[in-house]
């Protein structure tokens, strides 16, 4: 199955805070905050959910399209891209903004507070969904992540208009959208993301229940942080997988976009809901251990093996085969 990713693509300013934000936040005093945090490290990485999601798939042996906006400062960032499979030609370059940026503290309790400057994100509104897919040979599925909201409701509705299947991944952007745009982006999708707490907001918008969404969409995959994932579809019981516990907890961001990753590649190679989990949560726990989101490796013997003590001998096993090499 051939997967095309629209979303962010982006640089990631990362700053490291020793401290706890919440030990700086006054109750009375919320509505006129004025706080800066001196940050020990600052690493500069490659990022973007659109980005983050096709390296992902691209670790995994796909071949993923990825559809942005981007300036001519993301050359290296291409370069990287396609060293790990992941084809290019749906990006457009910008001629007058530089590329998406985000810049992230964490504290110590993982805790984040980020900005993000859209940039030449504001442009992917232009792409065209069908043009990409002829210049690319095509494509089966495609992810519609957090974007240029105007790019996000094109590209939702070509994928109706066109037939295409897609997957509805609004995270970031539920909090900016109003509660049409939301309903807009997730209706009729094959498959829904969310994390726990836009799962509560999605519904809020909405004013959709549980049922209501599971009328309109395949499958709906809810990130859970460290107590994994779970996995929900109408008149089937909810399937609930733990995490892989890390080595150590280097730095979340991204995470997020390296689990739905994971979840796709279960679902391109027939896997099934659970293996599907399994998957996403091994791999996000992969980024979880390295300092930004585009700087894991696979390893297939420390991976399997790793998979296998979470999840059981068994499920290693229907997994290894697909793995690239």
């Amino acid at each position: 199955m051939r997967v095309a990713v629209s979303g962010s693509i982006a640089a990631d300013h990362l700053m490291s805070f020793p401290g706890s934000f919440t030990e700086h936040l006054i109750a009375g005093q919320l509505d006129r905050v004025s706080l800066s945090f001196l940050a020990d490290e600052l690493e500069i990485r490659r990022g973007g959910a659109a980005a983050n999601i096709c390296f992902g798939l691209g670790v995994l042996g796909l071949s993923p399209v990825l559809i942005g906006a981007v300036g001519a400062d993301f050359t290296d960032h291409e370069v990287w891209l396609k060293q790990h499979g992941v084809d290019t030609s749906g990006v457009r370059v910008s001629q007058e903004r530089h590329t998406a940026r985000f810049v992230c503290t964490t504290d110590r309790d993982h805790n984040q507070i980020a900005t993000f400057y859209a940039g030449a994100m504001a442009e992917a509104r232009e792409i065209g969904l069908a043009e990409v897919a002829q210049q690319a040979g095509g494509f089966e599925v495609t992810v519609i992540s957090p974007n240029d909201p105007q790019a996000m409701l094109r590209h939702t509705s070509e994928c109706r208009d066109q037939g295409y299947d897609f997957l509805a991944d609004p995270s970031q952007q539920l909090a900016r959208a109003g509660g049409q745009m939301v309903r807009d982006l997730v209706d009729g999708a094959a498959g829904l993301f969310t994390n726990s707490y836009e799962r509560h907001l999605l519904e809020q918008k909405t004013g959709w229940t549980q049922h209501d969404i599971l009328d309109r969409v395949g499958v709906w995959v809810t990130t859970l942080g460290p107590d994994g994932a779970a996995v929900t579809r109408k008149g089937e019981p909810a399937i609930q997988v733990p995490a892989v516990p890390p080595v150590r907890a280097a730095d979340p961001t991204g995470a997020g976009d390296a689990f739905r990753a994971g979840f796709i590649a279960g679902m391109a190679w027939d896997l099934g809901d659970l293996r599907s989990a399994q998957l996403g949560c091994a791999l996000a726990t992969l980024s979880l251990e390295a300092v930004g989101p585009q700087e894991y490796a696979l390893g297939n013997a420390d991976f399997l093996a790793r998979f296998a003590a979470a999840y059981g001998g068994p499920a290693a096993a229907e997994v290894a085969p697909h793995l690239p090499g």
